[in-house]
């Protein structure tokens, strides 16, 4: 099973050390586990553009980065990772919740749940998306996103549906 516990145990086996975003409440249960870890630590950020700009830094210092953020904050920070990210060669490992997927949330989630993935097509930003119970599909999309970050140095996202990493302190 999928757990924010196991997934972020996941996260440090594969060395990444620098964690950094914007609060979700579909991500409060991976923040949290990052948050009450003695092994990394984990940044909060007042904004996504932010976020990718401490990641920025943070790769040139030699750590390997994640940030986590919400689907909204696309938006905000399409511009820094395109003309920051992807033009410099800076991965980061972004894990996005996907607000609006399906037409099933809060009215302003809706529009950027739509548009997301098209958003990240567009863009040139390899994704994967992430269901909850689905562990081995999970873990396909973190092999490749291992191999894009590692290989192609380029931002990879998974695109992260309700009901994965909110479930709180594990």
């Amino acid at each position: 099973m999928l757990t924010s516990q196991s997934f972020a145990d996941r996260l440090v086996a594969e060395k990444f050390n620098f964690f950094t975003g914007v609060p979700c409440s579909l991500l409060s249960g991976l923040i949290s586990n990052l948050e009450d870890r003695d092994d990394v630590s984990y940044y909060p950020a007042v904004r996504e553009d932010a976020a990718v700009g401490l990641c920025a830094g943070a790769y040139m210092a030699g750590q390997s980065p994640v940030l986590l953020m919400q689907n909204s904050g696309l938006g905000y920070s399409l511009n820094a990772f395109t003309s920051l990210n992807l033009i410099y060669n800076l991965p980061v490992l972004v894990v996005m919740s996907w607000r609006g997927f399906g037409g099933k949330d809060a009215p302003e989630h809706i529009i950027m749940g739509d548009i997301s993935e098209p958003l990240l097509e567009t863009s040139g930003m390899p994704h994967a998306v992430v269901d909850p119970g689905d562990a081995e599909g999970a873990e396909k999309a973190l092999a490749l996103a291992l191999d894009t970050i590692r290989n192609k140095k380029i931002p990879f996202t998974l695109l992260v549906k309700k009901g994965l990493y909110n479930e709180g302190h594990q």
